[in-house]
């Protein structure tokens, strides 16, 4: 099972961390472990999430990129693979 880390920026709203963490669970993934703080700004959250899969983070990636309150997605290969790669999308 591959090890992702995802870091997610989104607009703080009580139902955010849920829609997150709804998108993890129905594309199939794990949460191994999770932070979330609020930006020093407090109109912002940050999460920090290690996933597991068999499943392409790719998947995991698109969708969380859809959600409303998303500004930004970034993901990250753990160890258990030697190659590391990070993807972003930004909100326009």
């Amino acid at each position: 099972m591959m090890e992702h880390q995802v870091a997610v920026e989104a607009r703080f709203s009580p139902e955010t961390l849920e829609r997150v963490l709804r998108v993890v669970r129905h594309r199939g993934f794990r949460v191994c472990a999770m932070n979330m703080e609020t930006a020093s700004d407090t109109q912002n959250i940050n999460i920090q999430l290690t996933v597991a899969s068999l499943r392409p983070v790719e998947l995991l990636f698109s969708q969380l990129s859809k959600l409303v309150d998303v500004a930004r997605v970034d993901i990250r290969q753990r160890a258990t693979s030697s190659q590391s790669q990070q993807i972003r999308a930004l909100a326009q």
